[in-house]
């Protein structure tokens, strides 16, 4: 997820008051979050780029990650902790850029980087292989340069011309990825 204006320390009293992290917030349960359980196998990536020290990257390892409710009072402090440099079970901080991370993850041999715009080609025409990196932007959206950069390396997904919250493409892309990984079983 890539976040103009997500706040870079722990200085805040809501979610909503640091740069829309409450946005993070959804992102991060629907990207982890099963009823009863927790998606061992996604690592959810943030990237902040708000005040006062951009940029951010924070890291939930679904492996890890242990010690969370969905509710936006833990994750609020939890965010809290982890943006004042204190840790938490599964989740990390570091200065990493999106362009460092991005390239990262192309120069990952698995990796296959799918950024979702409503221009983009239909998701029910993409065959997704190996381990896909799904990039999305927050209610701001992406700069243009920083999206030409991800373009460099994969393509340009989409769920339709209706735009959708963050949160929402994410269960869509988790309903779609459970249901083609049952029908490889």
């Amino acid at each position: 997820m890539f976040s103009r204006i997500g706040q870079t320390d722990s200085k805040f009293n809501s979610l909503h008051d640091a740069g829309r992290l409450d946005i993070m917030h959804e992102c991060i349960v629907s990207s982890l979050f099963l009823s009863h359980g927790l998606r061992r196998d996604v690592t959810f990536h943030a990237i902040l780029n708000g005040p006062p020290t951009p940029p951010v990257h924070i890291k939930i390892d679904g492996k890890t990650l242990y010690d969370v409710r969905t509710d936006m009072e833990t994750w609020q402090g939890i965010l809290k902790k982890t943006l004042a440099g204190k840790q938490h079970p599964g989740i990390s901080k570091d200065k990493t850029s999106f362009e460092g991370l991005l390239k990262s993850k192309a120069e990952n041999g698995n990796c296959n980087i799918y950024v979702l715009e409503e221009g983009g080609k239909e998701l029910d025409n993409v065959e997704f292989v190996g381990n896909p990196v799904f990039v999305l932007g927050d209610h701001v959206g992406m700069p243009k340069k920083t999206e030409a950069f991800a373009l460099r390396f994969g393509e340009k997904i989409s769920l339709g011309k209706t735009p959708y919250l963050a949160a929402s493409c994410i269960t869509v892309i988790n309903y779609i990825l459970d249901k083609k990984a049952k029908l490889l079983q």
